[in-house]
């Protein structure tokens, strides 16, 4: 007896199972296949319930459209922008065409032989050109020709694209000529650091390309650029008997402001020997005479600029600035008239009156 209702029982819970198991599942009551009728296929969405996912429109862009890469192409902080030819004879001469065709076939005038053995005196010095000055105005004079931008940085920078001159980076105060850069570094370095963005498309939104962008936040402007560093070396030549003056290289300085502060940034060298070639070829703003005018090179081998020194190699041990070395602006002012004063008095006491 007791066996017969433990069978019973397993089955009992088998069966339970079995129910719950098919529970899970709602595979609903079989219905017998409906007839279609004439009406049913007329309209058959208007008696099915409409839900909110059917309401809502994906927009879909083209498919074959592809994630691009965009550049920024602007020019550069804002100098030779206005670059235009004259179509007429823009001077009241007739052979001033003629002119001006002169002054780009213009060369420098080559150098006198100077030979280490006959220095009896050298030393390097560095100073530095205030635009801002009266005498220094033609650096910054803002004015347009054929041949573009009248500043002295403008000018500098149109010998770099057109490659008759190779610039050096000025980082950690290099100013050997150790490390050259390109045309397009200069150009980023004026633009300001290099931003990547995502923009999305316009063919299609679920796209996103990538943008490359400056940010300009520590970008010098364009009139900051005033100060202009020369690298020079004075040598009083014995066979001679008279002290010259030799530039190896011009920096631009830019002013940046940064945190309300103003900071002076060293861009690039640029060595002067090969740069006297570009120079020779633009002349220099004359406030009075246009018709007595000279050219860049012809200003820098004429020290026709007021300028202050910065740095020299006498007395120097630890081959530091005088602004690091004297934080008082009128100490540094007359530290450098000293050191100029130096050399000038070299000069004077070679000779025997």
């Amino acid at each position: 007896m007791k066996k017969i209702l433990i069978v019973t029982g397993f089955i009992l819970v088998n069966l339970i199972l079995v129910k719950t198991s098919d529970a899970q599942f709602n595979f609903g009551n079989k219905k017998k296949p409906a007839t279609t009728n004439a009406k049913d296929t007329a309209t058959p969405a208007t008696n099915l319930p409409v839900t909110d996912a059917a309401k809502k429109v994906v927009k879909v862009g083209d498919t074959n459209v592809k994630s691009t890469k965009t550049y920024d192409t602007t020019l550069v902080g804002g100098f030779n922008a206005k670059t235009k030819k004259s179509l007429r004879n823009n001077y009241a001469f007739f052979s001033e065409s003629n002119k001006r065709n002169g002054v780009q076939k213009r060369i420098p005038l080559p150098y006198e032989n100077l030979r280490e053995e006959d220095a009896l005196f050298s030393e390097f010095v560095w100073e530095e050109i205030d635009g801002r000055e009266k005498l220094n105005r033609p650096f910054i004079y803002q004015a347009y020709d054929d041949n573009g931008d009248q500043r002295f940085f403008a000018i500098l920078l149109r010998a770099i694209e057109k490659e008759e001159v190779v610039p050096f980076s000025a980082e950690e105060g290099d100013d050997r000529f150790t490390q050259p850069i390109t045309s397009d570094q200069v150009a980023a370095m004026l633009k300001g650091s290099l931003d990547t963005q995502l923009v999305i498309n316009v063919d299609n939104p679920n796209i996103y390309d990538t943008s490359i962008i400056y940010n300009t936040k520590l970008a010098p402007n364009p009139d900051s650029i005033y100060t202009f560093r020369l690298k020079e070396q004075w040598v009083f030549d014995k066979k001679t008997s008279r002290m010259y003056c030799r530039i190896i290289g011009i920096a631009p300085v830019a002013t940046i402001v940064i945190n309300q502060k103003p900071v002076k940034r060293t861009l690039f060298w640029l060595y002067y020997p090969e740069l006297r070639s570009s120079l020779a070829k633009n002349e220099v703003y004359n406030p009075k005479n246009v018709s007595t005018r000279i050219t860049w090179e012809e200003l820098f081998e004429s020290r026709y600029f007021n300028s202050y020194i910065v740095k020299s190699s006498m007395d120097n041990f630890n081959d530091k600035l005088l602004n690091t070395i004297y934080k008082d602006p009128l100490r540094r002012l007359q530290e450098g008239e000293k050191i100029r004063q130096r050399i000038f008095d070299y000069e004077q006491d070679r000779w025997v009156y």
